[in-house]
This record gives C-alpha cells, structure tokens and sequence, in this order.
C-alpha cells in the first residue's frame, strides 16, 4: 500500500475514504489506535494509505475532490 495522505484532520481522512469507496479502490486509515497512546488529543497524524497499482488513480480522484495540497509527494 501506498501513503497518499497523513493528517490528523477526521474530516479530510472521511472524506478520501469515502471517495475511494465510491471508486471501488482498497484504503487503509493507518494509526488510528494511536489515540490511545495521546490521550485522544489529535496530535498523531494518520496515514492514508491506498493499493499501490491504483494510487495514481486513488490521486486524481482526490485532486479532483480539491484534495490536493493534502497529497504527499511520491
């Protein structure tokens, strides 16, 4: 899998999991038991990561959704 994104933004995290439900392409929010160890304050970012044949795709989905100052290089 490959790391499109890492924030600690719920809503942007909600958001790219629902497209790529919508576009049948295999996500993974990573670090979310994370909270656990920071008390649940929201500083740890998260990882999302998508399937690795399809994240090129996976970015222009999310570009087109105005995600793309969330991409991360790569």
């Amino acid at each position: 899998m490959i790391e499109l994104i890492r924030t600690n933004d719920v809503v942007t995290l909600s958001l790219a999991e629902s497209l790529m439900k919508d576009a049948g392409i295999h996500c993974l929010v990573a670090d979310q038991s994370m909270s656990v160890l920071e008390g649940s304050l929201g500083l740890l970012q998260r990882r999302f990561l998508v399937e690795e044949d399809r994240a090129e795709e996976a970015r222009g989905i999310l570009r087109d959704a105005g995600l793309g100052e969330e991409l991360r290089q790569g």
